[in-house]
């Protein structure tokens, strides 16, 4: 089946710039995909270039198996939703998801009706008489959608839109958008730095850093199975210990690190003396064992209590660690100032290129 989205070792150029270098991927028909990473790292010029507004400098962008060199962006088949939403505060709800068909020449019935069936599939059809400037920053974000859904784009693209609103109404609509992109089955593209958007929502991610995508995968491989050390430190929360490889066997590699040997996952095969990372996550660590495949030795410095978690800060012999304990290991903390062994198992920590 042709992909919905095909990037083509796409370059895009800004003068001397490169903001986006050799980017090849498939988007599949109905995903949701998203691209993850830092500002400046090149995920909004991918977008943009998808939407027709940037022109690729070398390089293709396919959409429906359809090179899109030369085609404007009012004719390719996407909606790009940005960051500001832009909805005409002066027309009520129902017209300004209306727009688009009425710019297209739709007849007054025919747009309204569709307006209302998308404002139901968006749960705002009681919502249609408001002016947007009425409604609460949620229900604007689902405006905007269902807008850009009433021209019946193959692709939605989707530039950071739940940047501007707090943490609570973020994680309600990180739900809410999958419900409604699962409901309408189209494909949607979304762009993000926001680490738990992504995982969250998307069937997929693309990790970018300068320009260049690092690892495309499910949100469970690219959290626990990181390619590159950039992706290992930027998805999710991580220890970072560099060192030497000393020994490798069976899929695992020894690493001399300043807090002593420690063994981990080799996924691309490191040998003997490389310069290399062990990354291990803060809640694969386990304070007060005797007994693990990696055992080491701090002092608690600070505890971070947040009710169904606890951060501790750790000092290892001058290496910073942090440890987050479940709800059940929050109940009897370490004491803090008191030397505790630490422990995590070497499948549960990985060792990449430094």
């Amino acid at each position: 089946m042709t992909d919905a989205v095909e990037l083509d070792r796409m370059t895009v150029r800004f003068g001397d710039f490169t903001a986006v270098e050799q980017a090849s991927l498939g988007i599949r028909q109905g995903e949701f995909f998203s691209f993850l990473g830092p500002s400046g790292c090149g995920k909004t010029t991918i977008l943009r270039t998808i939407s027709g507004f940037i022109e690729p400098t070398e390089g293709a962008v396919r959409i429906g198996g359809r090179d899109m060199r030369g085609i404007g962006a009012n004719k390719r088949p996407t909606a790009l939703i940005f960051q500001s939403l832009a909805l005409f505060p002066m027309m009520s709800v129902a017209e300004n998801v209306a727009y688009g068909l009425r710019v297209r020449g739709v007849g007054q019935r025919e747009r309204m009706a569709k307006a209302e069936a998308l404002l139901n599939v968006v749960a705002l059809g009681d919502q249609a008489g408001k002016r947007v400037d009425e409604l609460s920053g949620g229900q604007r974000q689902r405006v905007a959608i269902a807008r850009a859904l009433a021209v019946e784009p193959q692709v939605l693209l989707l530039d950071e839109p739940l940047s501007a609103l707090d943490l609570k109404l973020r994680q309600h609509m990180r739900n809410e958008l999958r419900a409604i992109q699962r409901r309408v089955g189209i494909t949607f593209i979304y762009i993000t730095h926001d680490q738990g958007e992504a995982l969250t929502m998307s069937d997929r991610i693309a990790v970018m850093n300068r320009g260049r995508i690092e690892q495309v995968g499910d949100g469970r491989t690219v959290y626990e199975v990181p390619e590159t050390g950039f992706v290992a430190g930027f998805v999710g929360e991580t220890n970072a210990l560099p060192g030497r490889v000393i020994e490798v066997g069976s899929g695992l590699a020894v690493v001399e690190t300043a807090v002593g040997r420690l063994r981990g996952r080799n996924p691309k095969g490191l040998g003997v003396g490389a310069q290399a990372v062990l990354f291990v996550r803060p809640e694969m660590l386990h304070p007060g064992l005797d007994e693990a495949d990696n055992l080491l030795s701090a002092v608690v410095e600070e505890h971070a209590y947040e009710g169904n978690l606890t951060h501790l800060a750790c000092n290892a012999g001058g290496t910073r660690l942090t440890v987050l304990l479940g709800a059940a290991e929050s109940r009897n903390p370490p004491v803090e100032g008191v030397p505790v062994g630490i422990g995590f198992a070497a499948a549960d920590a990985f060792v990449l290129a430094g």
